[in-house]
């Protein structure tokens, strides 16, 4: 397949992927299951004919459920029957997911054993529109699949006489909502092909690359990049048994592409560090690294045989990282380029399908989020001394609207310009950088900004410290202490301070602060600090809920 490739539809793209090798394999399951893209392209035509025989064209279908065949087979179903798919973050307490699917009107749902009850349950109150419940896990599922392959083999042919309207709201996604309620944005299959089709110019994946799929598929970054980025190069996926298991998972599958999210990739990286400094190795991995570098000028490449021990802690086949949903540390990035794994960044949001921009094999500027994909344009509006405003976009991959919400659709999108609500700057070459969302910036009495981001990155470079936050603290009338939320890691903290009270630890993690002070600006230092060993309140993409932190 050439980069250039462009799809317009979920159709083009399940066809593309089929005809490029039928009898590859597209996902990997336990116990050495394997589905072929051929019977992946005759399940999602039965299950589609199936759906379309219960009267569900145009309607809205509810998909709730794990990263799964079924809920790839139900998504692709849906879309290319012209139908909408309503992905639900399976996570949801009852409550909220009763919320959601009220908003959304869907008329049917299709979900796992976890929802049984649930689902039981609003059927019999009738407390939202649905009136068709499919689950993955019983075997109505199959049995449709088998209606709708009873019903192609007796001639009906409604799935392939439909005609695709790309420009229509295919799929509605509930934003992950970490400051307020959920905004329902409206997608159409020309947004989400255009960005495909624009990143596959940016990012090379191969036929024979295994990618494999955790972070939570409703969410846009994994459905787009792992699910159908994966599709559009005609790679394999494999499922993750959980977080716990991402190792495991990494070997056992011989994955080459892992698609992950910072607080993933900074985690694992602080304990490979740590073992390397366990086994008296740190001198001997830096000096190596400086070697490695110095040939890397001369197109010799070496890397993967003289980082072989610790590259097999990732399964031995890794070959690339992609990463999203938020910055990541400069020396985090540095040190796994060291070991020879390729780190490719992206910057998105769910309304813009969703990705803005993008690193290349070639092309990076670490602490950069990319080069802006070349089919979108990118301004910076009413930047300061230093260039930085708010990050706009405008493009073939930009939202229709907040769905049933006119007026924040107006907020936002202002003549085709969508407002990100990110603060950044362009750099000559067309390098997109975040320096923090817009919401989220501290402004000082004296008109300073400060970037919580910027400390966050300072803060969690200390070996044993898991994640933090910045947030502001009024002192006085004319003043703004800078304050810090910092969790460790307590498997870390013991291998580095001893096991010791958590008073101690305070005081250690405090001179470590101190020691970041006297770097920065006086107006940019930290006053006060709060430690504790629980996480920090997240979506279930690991973004943090800022907002109920700061509460």
């Amino acid at each position: 397949m050439l980069k250039d490739n462009t799809v317009k539809d979920f159709r083009e793209l399940i066809n593309i992927a089929e005809r490029g090798n039928p009898n590859h394999i597209v996902y990997k399951f336990k116990k050495n299951i394997e589905i072929s893209y051929i019977d992946f392209k005759k399940d999602i035509k039965a299950m589609s004919t199936a759906l379309l025989s219960l009267k569900l064209e145009n309607k809205r279908i509810v998909l709730v459920g794990s990263n799964r065949y079924e809920w790839c087979v139900s998504y692709l179903a849906i879309t290319t029957g012209n139908m909408c798919v309503v992905p639900l973050d399976r996570a949801l307490p009852e409550i909220e997911l009763e919320k959601l699917i009220k908003r959304s009107g869907a008329t049917a749902i299709i979900f796992e054993n976890k929802h049984k009850e649930f689902v039981e349950k609003i059927l019999k109150n009738k407390s939202t529109n649905i009136t068709v419940a499919i689950n993955m896990d019983s075997d109505e599922f199959k049995e449709l699949l088998q209606v709708g392959q009873d019903l192609l083999e007796m001639g009906n042919t409604k799935y392939d006489e439909m005609i695709i309207d790309n420009k229509k709201m295919s799929i509605m996604l509930f934003t992950s909502g970490t400051t307020n309620e959920p905004k329902a944005v409206m997608l159409s299959q020309y947004n989400i092909c255009s960005n495909i089709t624009a990143i596959g110019r940016y990012v090379k994946l191969y036929p024979q690359d295994t990618l494999l799929s955790f972070l939570p598929i409703h969410h846009t970054f994994e459905c787009t990049i792992t699910f159908l980025f994966g599709l559009y190069w005609g790679a394999s996926v494999a499922f993750c048994d959980g977080l716990k298991y991402i190792q495991k998972n990494l070997q056992e599958y011989k994955v080459s592409v892992f698609v992950a999210v910072p607080i993933i990739l900074e985690t694992m990286y602080k304990k490979i560090q740590k073992a390397i400094e366990d086994k008296g190795k740190t001198k001997l991995i830096n000096k190596v690294s400086k070697i490695s570098n110095i040939l890397l000028k001369f197109k010799i490449d070496l890397r993967k045989i003289l980082f072989k021990e610790v590259l097999n802690n990732f399964g031995g086949n890794l070959r690339v990282v992609l990463y999203g949903s938020a910055p990541m540390d400069k020396e985090t990035i540095i040190g796994y380029n060291n070991l020879g794994i390729d780190l490719v960044q992206g910057y998105g949001l769910t309304e813009t399908s969703p990705v803005v921009s993008a690193e290349t094999d070639k092309k990076k500027r670490p602490g950069s989020v990319g080069l802006v994909l070349d089919n979108l344009e990118v301004k910076i509006e009413n930047p300061n001394e230093d260039g930085i405003g708010e990050i706009i976009v405008k493009g073939p991959s930009v939202m229709l609207g907040y769905y049933k919400n006119e007026q924040e659709t107006k907020k936002v999108l202002k003549d085709g310009w969508f407002s990100t609500g990110d603060y950044g700057y362009l750099d000559k070459d067309n390098f997109l950088y975040v320096t923090g969302r817009k919401k989220d910036t501290i402004v000082l009495k004296n008109g300073k900004n400060v970037y919580p981001q910027e400390l966050e990155f300072l803060i969690n470079k200390i070996p044993y410290v898991a994640e933090s936050i910045v947030y502001q603290r009024g002192e006085s009338n004319t003043d703004t202490m800078l304050c810090a939320k910092i969790v460790y890691d307590n498997d870390l903290i013991k291998q580095y301070l001893g096991d010791k009270p958590q008073e101690e630890y305070k005081n250690c993690i405090w001179n470590e602060i101190k020691n970041i002070n006297k770097n920065l600006p006086i107006y940019k230092h930290i006053k006060k600090i709060v430690i504790t060993d629980t996480p920090l309140v997240k979506t279930t993409t690991q973004k943090v809920k800022r907002f109920e932190e700061l509460r």
